[in-house]
């Protein structure tokens, strides 16, 4: 089959004709040309027995016009209804690049392939549309009733079921009820503008044929203005005229060929925007880009195993790639839209879906395109969901706090396997040196006698005999290293002025004589910022790589079109980190670039606008970048010594600085261990809401409040060496009472105790101190409990933040 693979396009679907079991016939939506002029073509090819194409009795079935360009909506599907009509999805054919993500409706001269007015809103063309037509076996087609124009209507195509299509890539017909569902990839501006509504993308319904709007309305039909092209052409002034027409929009575009008058637009069926939507919240923020998928119908006749449950009968499924989510949407007895719910939204694992069908045995089939845009990725794939309504595998889960330790080494093991199933027992068998059973108890005990290292396997089987397999690995012939880290500095927070933090780092290793000093790692980072609600206190595993900036990128739709190094539709993070590492501006202009959008510096693919993240956490993304090229400050210190807590004065009461000190051990009778000990210090200033844990109190993004007598928040880990007091920042509408703070638990020694009185209103905040007395030494839960036995006592303070105050 010859196909013109220019610019994403060449065979662009695959569909097999309704009658296939007879006629064997297949349909191929693909690109070709004719010398320098290209088109879309609908070709019906039939494949032998031996599935072999028989190319030379090729029919194309219709011809659609294209301007080949960089990114102009040409992708589509074909869809079948019962009547066996056909249903072929074509985009707008237009760059969206010059209209700065609203409507393209450029009218200047030389401007063809910026204006969607010459397709998707001009009635005598077959771009932007959904095209229904009825395949004949001579290879013609024929117009079913009830297109939007009867053949015969001046200006028109007859083939037109839907007009005022953007960029419509999956579509799908209920075989029920021949309603058509589709996804419309939305335009890209984040915000709303002098031209009008910002982007959305939207799901469509169409129970009859109409116009859906573009270019003139988006969304529930949000309508754009006029806009002469001209000033935004001189970088004037946009001069932009009066909205288009609810009741029909006028199209007066010197490209159209069709009807001036149009029909009035059909609002979608839901529509998002980057932000979250008002409307529908559940469907998230972020990139988008909206598929339609099919409607689901049980059939209790059908014999299978896999087939959804009659719980998805008459259920949409629509999908995102971008967001990688699936949801089921419900409609009422009219086929309206009534409500929608997440599909296997904790254990679906989604890699960009592209297209979504029902199989015959009523399971579902998935091709996921894979993690990043515009490359060959490991993880495409075909996936299969099947329903699993009956007996599930047990799942088995090995438990033991003994894993490294000398000859003989006696080991604890439990099972802490379960099954979903209720009454289903289970049979275990253990693998102690993970080559022969060892045991068949749930929970053994095993003593190892040999050095070595050991791969022990749980394998749990069901009645049925399904099951699966644990792993865990003990390690015979050293013990762990000592690791600890000594300071006469508070261990538990930094303050507002510059200040040294005092230490000395032991080591000690049963099996090593000596402690090589060499192998002592001792280091100081700061993060300039952290997530919140993030404590990092304590000894908790996180190490000095952490940056948010970086797991601001891991959780947004960044890497579906940017990696690290490798080659994508975007550049990669360590090209554009080289480009700007000398340009002081690079923040301001990237972070900018990030939220709003744009294109015209790496090629012609534009970057999605991203209103929903704020300038401050778009500038710790772009820090991140900049940060991939920069050259690493050598940070290690000596085992013991003095280290300057002073980075953290350019971000006031922000920021963690992680000190960390690890040793590796020479390996005993097998193989070395490392050893690592992690200080966190946080900022003195502690942000309430970022309690370990709350007792009858509600957390808010900025303090604590519903605090009743015997309510209490807990910050654990808390040291309070050099703290003399307290300082809180709180308000109280009419209430005096006591904040108890006790050391180790709800009932441990009182280390302060502030009696705080109102302040009137709950918006009027004030300071007020206790001193700190009597406390314990090293680090140790920080129970902080109000009191007030007396009532009224319910509602009676809201807290902001707390200061720990040094000598």
């Amino acid at each position: 089959l010859q196909l013109i693979d220019k610019y994403l396009n060449g065979l662009l679907g695959i569909s097999i004709d309704p009658d296939f079991a007879s006629n064997n016939y297949l349909y191929f939506f693909n690109t070709a040309a004719d010398g320098n002029n290209y088109k879309q073509h609908i070709s019906r090819i039939p494949i032998s027995k031996d599935n072999i194409l028989d190319l030379k009795s090729e029919k194309v079935i219709i011809e659609i016009p294209i301007d080949l360009e960089v990114s102009a909506h040409t992708g589509g599907s074909i869809a079948w209804d019962k009547q066996k009509n056909m249903y072929i999805s074509t985009g707008d054919n237009t760059v969206p690049f010059e209209s700065d993500g609203f409507a393209p409706i450029d009218r200047l001269d030389n401007r063809l392939v910026y204006s969607a007015e010459r397709t998707a809103g001009n009635t005598n063309d077959l771009r932007g549309k959904i095209l229904r037509i009825h395949p004949e076996a001579d290879g013609s087609y024929t117009i079913p009733d009830g297109n939007l124009f009867p053949k015969g209507t001046p200006l028109t195509r007859p083939e037109i079921y839907v007009m005022g299509c953007r960029n419509p890539y999956r579509m799908s017909v209920d075989a029920e009820t021949g309603i058509v569902y589709w996804g419309e990839v939305g335009p890209d501006s984040g915000q709303d503008g002098l031209q009008g509504p910002r982007g959305y993308d939207e799901f469509n319904q169409a129970k009859k044929a109409g116009n859906y709007g573009w270019p003139y309305f988006v969304g529930d039909s949000k309508p754009y203005k006029e806009l002469d092209f001209a000033t935004r052409a001189k970088g004037a002034t946009l001069k932009v005229g009066a909205y288009f027409d609810l009741t029909g929009p006028t199209n007066n575009s010197p490209y159209n060929t069709g009807m001036k008058k149009l029909p009035p637009p059909i609002k979608a069926m839901v529509w998002y925007p980057y932000g979250r939507s008002a409307e529908f919240p559940e469907l998230g923020e972020g990139g988008r880009c909206a598929m339609g998928g099919p409607v689901y119908h049980f059939d209790p006749n059908l014999k299978s195993e896999t087939k959804l449950p009659e719980y998805f009968d008459n259920a949409l499924f629509m999908y995102d790639w971008m967001r990688n989510w699936v949801y089921a949407v419900r409609m009422d007895e009219n086929q309206n839209y009534k409500r929608m719910e997440p599909f296997m939204e904790t254990n679906g694992d989604f890699r960009r879906p592209i297209d979504m069908e029902v199989g015959p045995e009523g399971s579902f089939y998935i091709l996921e395109y894979g993690s990043v845009y515009g490359i060959d990725n490991v993880d495409a794939r075909l996936v299969r969901i099947d329903y699993n309504g009956g007996n599930r595998a047990p799942i088995a889960k090995i438990e033991t706090k003994d894993t490294i330790g000398l000859t003989p080494y006696k080991v604890v093991f439990s099972s802490k396997s379960y099954d979903n199933d209720d009454d289903d027992q289970m049979k275990y068998e253990w693998s102690f040196d993970g080559k022969s059973i060892g045991s068949t108890v749930q929970n053994p005990t095993y003593t190892f006698t040999q050095n070595g290292v050991y791969h022990t396997t749980l394998k749990v089987t069901d009645l049925a005999g399904k099951s699966t397999i644990d792993t865990v690995v003990i390690k015979v012939g050293n013990t762990l290293p000592q690791v600890a880290i000594n300071s006469s500095s508070n261990s538990s927070f930094f303050f507002s002025k510059a200040s040294k933090f005092t230490y000395k780092v032991d080591v000690k290793d049963n099996e090593d004589k000596v402690i090589d000093p060499k192998k002592v790692k001792v280091d100081l980072s700061f993060i300039s910022k952290v997530q919140n609600n993030q404590s990092l206190v304590g000894h908790q595993e996180i190490t000095p790589t952490y940056n948010y900036g970086k797991t601001l990128i891991a959780g947004s739709d960044c890497k579906a079109c940017h990696q690290i190094d490798g080659l994508s539709v975007g550049p990669s993070l360590t090209r554009v980190s080289k480009r700007y590492a000398s340009d002081n501006a690079a923040v301001d202009k990237l972070s900018n670039k990030i939220i709003k959008g744009g294109g015209g510096v790496w090629g012609e693919h534009a970057m999605s606008a991203h209103p929903q993240i704020s300038k401050e956490d778009a500038s710790e993304m772009v820090k991140y970048i900049l940060s991939l090229t920069a050259k690493k400050a050598n940070t290690s210190l000596p085992q013991h010594g003095s280290a300057s807590l002073d980075k953290h004065l350019a971000v006031k009461d922000q920021g963690r600085y992680l000190f960390s000190a690890a040793y590796t051990d020479k390996g005993g009778a097998i193989t070395p261990l490392t050893k690592k000990e992690t200080l966190i210090l946080r900022p003195a200033k502690v942000q309430a809401e970022e309690a370990d844990l709350l007792y009858k109190i509600d957390r808010s993004d900025k303090q604590l409040g519903s605090i009743h007598n015997k309510s209490y928040f807990v910050f654990k880990n808390i040291d309070l060496k050099g703290i003399r007091a307290l300082t809180y920042f709180y308000s109280s509408l009419n209430s005096d009472a006591t904040i108890e703070v006790h050391q180790g638990s709800v009932d441990g020694i009182i280390v302060s105790r502030l009696e705080f009185t109102k302040t009137g209103d709950w918006n009027k905040y004030k300071e007020l101190s206790a001193p700190v007395a009597s406390a314990a030494d090293g680090r140790h839960d920080l129970y902080f409990v109000i009191v007030k036995d007396t009532t009224p006592n319910q509602h009676l303070i809201s807290i902001d933040w707390i200061n720990f105050i040094a000598r």
